[in-house]
């Protein structure tokens, strides 16, 4: 007898595929010898290859000679001494919140989940009597929009980056916050923007602060790249120790995928920093037992290998010196990458004006090639970055560098 199914395709249809996991599955199977992978966002070193920064490599020495390791679970909210030292790590650690006692951390799904969490916990909690909406950077972390939809937050958008200047559309950012609904969620980049690469200026920071405070809106901190953006961990912690000494009521995801290169061990934290109210550790700890019920229901606690890594180096003065150096090995070379880039494409003369791309920081360029240019690379220089032409700037070296700006200058003569 023939067998039907309840999950049609009008019930279930077809869902495209991730888009970045589409292209760099494309780029595995290109056999071309000269092939340039700019579109995943991981380091890797000046021959292409992953690197295990060498601290992550004494940690892991550590604890395989440790007599007391074992496979037990975690609690509910992580391994303390990890979720201790990831605090003092964004905060700080003489943060007024953290002397007051007013933040609960959990460990989470690296910076993903830590973002789950948060809009789960926000959609549940957070007052919303006019359906407020959450506001995301134009354009932002693709992955956001899918995340805040899953837990059905209405999504808009403030202007971010300027095409004509690709610099950060700093009045147009604030007015649509001035604009929006009073009590929104206002989703910000702590560090080196991504997909742009355009960050504020802490002047620029101060502004947004001022205008989130009179809209009575509500923070929401993405920082993925905390050290591995300049290559100073207090630089890049700066707009959201602003936001806390400033007394706002806020929260941070926070990825140790690109600081550490753990990107498969999945080590990330989520922060709820109260506000200083008379009663902020009532509220605190309100909040840190709803946040560890829905922890409890999704994944009953988070995996430890990673967390593990992570804390031996956060906690050991002589490993966390010898991170701060991997740091800088990393953001410098990512660094020399664009000024290299930025020369060559100079030098060849390309129509257009590329200061933007020394002008931009971290793991990523927003370019401003379009999709047209985007697809001549691939296709005739297999050159692979995304359709809105973000590269990764890892994925340059001094081995393919002027392959690539060539590249570049071909296609945009070619479609000038």
């Amino acid at each position: 007898m023939a067998q039907t199914t309840s999950f049609t395709a009008d019930k279930v249809p077809q869902a495209p595929e991730d888009p970045l996991f589409g292209l760099m599955a494309a780029y595995r199977k290109d056999t071309f010898e000269k092939k340039v992978d700019l579109g995943i966002g991981a380091y890797r070193d000046d021959n292409a290859k992953p690197w295990v920064l060498p601290v992550v490599k004494k940690a892991e020495e550590r604890l395989r000679s440790d007599p007391n390791l074992n496979h037990e679970y975690l609690p509910i909210a992580g391994l303390a001494d990890f979720t201790s030292a990831a605090q003092k790590l964004i905060l700080g650690a003489d943060s007024p919140a953290i002397k007051e006692k007013r933040v609960c951390t959990l460990q989470t799904i690296s910076g993903t989940g830590a973002v789950h969490l948060g809009s789960l916990f926000l959609s549940k909690f957070y007052p919303r009597p006019q359906s407020q909406p959450v506001y995301f950077s134009s354009p932002t972390w693709a992955n956001h929009n899918q995340i805040f939809s899953n837990v059905s937050l209405p999504i808009k958008t403030y202007p971010y980056f300027s095409a004509s200047t690709k610099g950060l559309d700093f009045q147009g950012m604030l007015s649509t916050l001035r604009s929006a609904p009073r009590g929104s969620i206002i989703l910000l980049h702590a560090c080196a923007h991504n997909p742009t690469g355009v960050d504020p200026t802490q002047e620029q920071w101060k502004e947004i602060a001022t205008v989130v405070r009179e809209g009575g809106h509500f923070p929401f901190f993405d920082c993925a790249y905390q050290g591995f953006a300049s290559g100073d961990l207090e630089r890049d912690a700066w707009a959201v120790r602003y936001f806390v000494e400033e007394g706002f009521e806020l929260c941070v995801a926070q990825s140790f995928a690109k600081n550490f290169g753990l990107y498969g061990e999945r080590a990330g934290a989520f922060h709820f920093v109260a506000s200083p109210s008379g009663d902020a550790s009532g509220t605190i700890g309100r909040i840190a037992s709803q946040l560890a019920i829905l922890q409890r229901s999704e994944i009953s606690n988070p995996p430890a290998y990673g967390a593990r890594i992570a804390s031996l180096v956060l906690n050991d003065r002589e490993l966390f010196s010898e991170w701060e150096g991997n740091l800088r090995t990393m953001s410098g070379r990512i660094i020399k990458m664009r000024e290299e880039l930025q020369g060559k494409l100079e030098e060849l003369g390309t129509p257009g004006k590329w200061t933007h791309i020394t002008e931009q920081i971290g793991m990523f360029s927003f370019t401003g090639l379009n999709e047209e240019q985007v697809g001549k690379l691939r296709s005739e220089a297999h050159v692979y970055m995304t359709k809105n032409g973000r590269i990764s700037m890892a994925g340059l070296n001094g081995g393919n560098v002027e392959y690539v700006a060539k590249a570049i200058d071909r296609a945009v003569r070619e479609t000038s």
